[in-house]
C-alpha cells in the first residue's frame, strides 16, 4: 500500500456522517446492465455509501478501501463484506465479479494497474462504472462567495488529482467498451450548518487547516449566513453526476 494517498482517514468519522448519498436510480440502472447479480465489487468504498446503495440489487458486495480507518466507520450490512485492500490488488478471484463500481475515487488510483485488476476480476461482459461529482452550485447570490472559497481560499490546497474531477473524468483513460449513461444528480435539502459539516470533509479544507493553522470554514459560514436567511432553513442543493461506464 506504499502508493496509497490517504486524504480521508483523519476525518473518516465525519466523512461517514456528512458525505451525500447517491441516487437510488443510479444503482437500479447499473444493476439493469448486469447479466448476473451475484457479486459486485465497490472499490475505494470509503465509509460504504455506494456499497449500501448496491445492496438491494446484488447477492453480495465486496467493499474494499485501502484505509482501515474508513472501513472501521463503514455502515454494516448483511450483504456487504468490507475488506481493507487497494484498488490495484483486490484479492478477488479471476472472472468472479458482475459489476465494479468506483464512486468519487478513481482519480486517486494508479489507473493502469487498476484497469488491469478490474479486467482480471470481471466476468465476461461484466460492467465497470466510475462516477463522481464536482462543486455544487448554490442558489442565487450564495454561489459567488462559495465559488471564491472553492477556487481561491482552498483552491491551492486541492491535490493535483482534483483536476480530473473538475474535468468530469473526460480525460481519464478508460479502456472499456463505453456505455452511454443517463443523467443522474445528487439532490439534498440542507441547512447552512449541514453544508458546513459536509465542507469539513473536503481534503483541501483539511490541508488548509494543517498548513495555515486555522479553520477557513467559520469565515465562509459567516459570509453565507448573511445571504442564507435563517441558517436552519433547508435549501435545495444538487450536484450533477458524471459517469464513465463500460464492459
Amino acid at each position: 500500500m506504499s502508493d496509497f494517498k490517504d486524504h480521508f482517514s483523519t476525518a473518516s468519522e465525519r466523512y461517514a456522517a456528512f458525505r451525500p448519498d447517491y441516487p437510488a436510480e443510479l444503482y437500479a440502472w447499473l444493476a439493469s446492465l448486469s447479466a448476473e447479480r451475484n457479486l459486485a465489487w465497490d472499490c475505494a468504498t470509503g465509509s460504504g455509501q455506494a456499497a449500501l446503495g448496491l445492496a438491494p440489487h446484488f447477492q453480495c458486495i465486496v467493499a474494499t478501501d485501502a484505509s482501515a480507518e474508513q472501513i472501521r466507520h463503514a455502515a454494516p450490512h448483511a450483504r456487504i463484506d468490507y475488506r481493507v485492500a487497494t484498488a490495484e490488488a483486490s484479492g478477488l478471484a479471476d472472472a468472479s465479479v458482475d459489476l465494479v463500481t468506483v464512486a468519487q475515487a478513481a482519480h486517486w488510483f494508479d489507473l493502469p494497474r487498476f484497469h488491469a485488476e478490474a479486467k482480471r476480476v470481471l466476468k465476461r461482459n461484466g460492467v465497470i462504472a466510475l462516477w463522481g461529482y464536482g462543486r455544487m452550485v448554490l442558489p442565487g447570490e450564495l454561489d459567488a462567495p462559495f465559488q471564491r472559497f472553492y477556487a481561491e481560499t482552498v483552491g491551492p490546497y486541492w491535490p493535483p488529482e482534483r483536476a480530473l474531477i473538475d474535468d468530469a473524468y473526460k480525460s481519464l483513460p478508460f479502456p472499456f467498451a463505453e456505455i452511454a449513461a443517463p443523467n443522474f444528480a445528487i439532490k439534498v435539502e440542507w441547512t447552512l450548518p449541514r453544508l458546513v459539516a459536509y465542507l469539513s470533509t473536503w481534503s483541501a479544507v483539511k490541508r488548509y487547516q494543517g498548513t495555515q493553522g486555522h479553520d477557513p470554514l467559520p469565515a465562509l459560514a459567516a459570509e453565507l449566513g448573511l445571504l442564507w436567511g435563517t441558517p436552519d432553513a433547508a435549501l435545495r442543493l444538487s450536484w450533477p453526476l458524471f459517469l464513465r461506464v463500460g464492459r
